[in-house]
């Protein structure tokens, strides 16, 4: 069984941390609708769905990959390089004890989920503004008991790795080759976005599909000649608060005998 954790969406994202982008306002309701979209998406791809309560003091709260990476052995909370973050671990870490023993990023590290993108047994984790070389270097030492490999990669002009670069499907990385080197990912197949679509390189697989933005219907398109079955979904809301697809849930299998929420 797969667990999809995700958040509620905060009555105040429209103050939420930007880095890249110039502050647009956000329709709350408009993005509580495309968030009910976004989760239903998920349950459709077999997904159960735990979600944790907004919390009006987190303006960022719903991009709740940022918080943790979970592996079948164990859940490891982040420590997020935005220190306005560092709250939204509280409620997170309970939530995957559920599910997972649970480990945690100490200072002065930081690491932010939306910088680790895991292919096979190799988490590629962004040195980014986000995440420091101690948070990742804790990653490896933390994962290192069960033969994960971590390799810190090096990022242009965007927030995360993942910003960058995501898995389409088993051997095929989505990418913006002026954010990430190509290079990077070995023999895996790069399809490179559209150039008016910079940032379609956030995709999320789920099971044998595929979650991206309807924003980069081009990049999309690319996808889909593959043979990748692409679920396009309206996240314009969370785009202007710099999230993509990956941002907005933590997800991990389970066994059926595991406790429901």
């Amino acid at each position: 069984m797969r667990i999809a954790l995700t958040r509620d969406v905060s009555p105040a994202m429209d103050r939420c941390e930007l880095s890249h982008l110039a502050r647009s306002p956000i329709d709350h309701a408009r993005a509580v609708a495309q968030h009910a979209a976004y989760e239903q998406c998920l349950m459709e791809l077999g997904c159960r769905v735990h979600r944790v309560p907004a919390d009006a003091s987190m303006p960022d709260a719903v991009f709740i990959e940022d918080t943790a990476v979970v592996v079948d052995e164990l859940a490891v909370v982040t420590r997020p390089g935005a220190a306005s973050r560092r709250p939204e671990t509280a409620s997170v870490a309970p939530a995957l004890a559920v599910y997972r023993s649970v480990a945690e990023i100490e200072a002065p590290g930081t690491l932010e989920g939306g910088d680790v993108l895991r292919i096979g047994r190799t988490f590629y984790v962004g040195d980014s503004a986000r995440s420091n070389r101690d948070g990742i270097a804790q990653l490896g030492e933390l994962l290192a008991p069960w033969d994960y490999r971590v390799v810190p990669v090096t990022t242009r002009d965007c927030l995360h790795l993942k910003t960058a670069a995501t898995v389409a499907a088993p051997g095929i990385v989505v990418l913006n080759p002026d954010w990430v080197d190509r290079a990077l990912f070995g023999t895996a197949a790069v399809v490179e976005v559209d150039p008016a679509e910079p940032f379609a390189g956030n995709v999320l697989r789920v099971g044998d599909a595929t979650i991206s933005a309807a924003a980069f219907p081009r990049t999309n398109r690319r996808l889909e000649e593959l043979g990748i079955d692409v679920r396009a979904l309206d996240m314009s809301e969370f785009a202007k608060a710099e999230g993509g697809v990956t941002c907005c849930s933590v997800i991990f299998e389970i066994s059926e005998e595991a406790p429901e929420r």
